[in-house]
């Protein structure tokens, strides 16, 4: 297979699918990195590794793109498998997102965005017009900010040019390492706002390391949650982690207000009844289809009611019961030991 075969396996998507057979790292110390993990991301897929400190999560994510080289099991992007690329075109074709950013601090805004462009022999107008594409894309006037350096941008924009400079040369995976930790909180809420927009419009496929189960409940199409020794606990939606967690060490993880976080990433849907059995609906406060049932809850104790009527295009197509947003199954009922 050569060098250009994953990104010929993805020719003419913006996305490609990540699977995990079986890997493990072993250092020659005997420590074990990570264990054994197995794992599918669809493409254009968000998945979020999460776990604490040691189990492995930056590991996984250094593995994808053979920063690290995994002591068994196989790594397929699109099929094609990373051992057998090379490792610098791979890297080349995969985007990687870092805490601190990593900017280079002597080049320009809108020259650090061209980096992997310029190395793939890219012009200057084309590298141009594409670092001011995506500055615009990040939110980041690029006359006014592309000819700026590192040190004139806030923390929370240099983050902004780090996705966008991961972004350049359209790869179809994208690595993120705790890419909003080394921000303030009140900035850290405005990035993931941001970024979930942003991937609302350019759907990769993904893979983001974090700390924060509300994050990766937030942000995560599926989350993945490690234990110590990289062995992988759940995999799962955020709604069926919160939900059904599967063991109790996973219940434990993420927290006992995991009900509250349940409401925030379940849809109306889930728990809709027929509006034919609820009568004088007119009364009642109303929910977009789209809504989760968060908003179901909210619209209920603004409305002062114990149901709240779901709508669809403006036609109400179910309702939804105060008693219904609490009826997810218990940890207790379906974890083990």
């Amino acid at each position: 297979m050569d060098a250009t075969a994953i990104k010929d396996a993805g020719a003419g998507r913006t996305a490609a699918s990540i699977t995990l057979e079986n890997i493990g790292k072993v250092y020659p110390d005997g420590t074990v990195a990570v264990g054994d993990i197995s794992l599918e991301v669809s493409a254009g897929e968000l998945a979020v590794l999460i776990g604490p400190s040691g189990c492995g999560k930056s590991t996984v994510l250094r593995m994808i793109n053979r920063l690290i080289e995994p002591s068994k099991g196989r790594i397929l992007i699109d099929g094609a498998d990373v051992a057998a690329q090379d490792p610098v075109e791979l890297r080349r074709h995969i985007g990687y997102v870092i805490q601190n950013v990593g900017l280079f601090p002597h080049q320009s805004i809108r020259t650090n965005i061209g980096t992997v462009p310029r190395l793939l022999g890219w012009d200057r107008k084309r590298i141009r017009e594409r670092a001011d594409e995506l500055l615009e894309l990040v939110g980041l006037d690029p006359n006014r900010y592309g000819g700026r350096y590192p040190h004139e941008l806030s923390g929370g924009q240099r983050q902004r040019v780090g996705v966008a400079r991961a972004l350049a040369a359209d790869p179809l995976v994208l690595l993120m390492d705790e890419p909003f930790s080394a921000v303030d909180p009140i900035v850290r809420g405005r990035l993931q706002e941001e970024f979930l927009r942003l991937q609302a419009s350019v759907r990769k496929t993904i893979v983001l390391v974090t700390h924060d189960i509300d994050e990766a409940v937030r942000l995560g199409d599926r989350i993945a949650v490690l234990a110590e020794g990289g062995r992988l606990m759940q995999y799962a939606t955020p709604a069926d982690l919160l939900s059904r967690p599967a063991t109790a060490a996973v219940s434990e993880f993420v927290g006992t207000d995991r009900g509250i976080r349940r409401l925030a990433v379940t849809g109306v849907r889930e728990a809709m009844r027929p509006v034919g059995q609820i009568e004088e609906i007119e009364r009642l406060p109303t929910v977009d289809v789209s809504g989760t049932l968060y908003d179901a809850l909210a619209a209920m104790l603004t409305g002062d009611a114990l149901n709240v009527v779901v709508l669809e295009d403006g036609t109400p197509v179910g309702t939804v019961s105060r008693s219904a947003l609490f009826d997810a199954p218990s940890a207790e009922a379906t974890a083990t030991a």
